[in-house]
């Protein structure tokens, strides 16, 4: 079995962001929001994302539409949409990409 443990970094003001699990085709990533009112700014990527709520509670913006989301809430956010969220009550955002993220490496 192979096994690699990946740093904790910064993110955006407020968020640490740790890849989890990685491969060419899938990755896995913890946002870890540490504070009420951290952004993750609107963007957008070629990758199909998953999201999973960990814990907390989170507005989301995913192509125009808001919506609240809070512990065991996932949702899957398509190619080139652009999202972003507002942290309402600190806690993890579980984020799975395909492919993976090249640029979180």
């Amino acid at each position: 079995m192979y096994v690699k443990t990946f740093p904790e970094v910064d993110a955006d003001p407020g968020i640490r962001r740790q890849v989890l699990s990685e491969t060419p085709e899938l990755m896995v990533v913890a946002f870890r929001f540490r504070e009420e009112g951290a952004e993750g700014r609107l963007h957008n990527h070629p990758h199909i994302q998953s999201t999973y709520v960990e814990s907390g509670r989170f507005r989301f913006t995913v192509g125009g539409e808001e919506f609240e989301v809070g512990p065991g809430d996932s949702f899957v956010i398509p190619s080139e949409a652009m999202h972003g969220c507002v942290c309402l009550r600190p806690g993890t955002l579980i984020d799975t990409f395909t492919p993976r993220r090249d640029d979180f490496l």
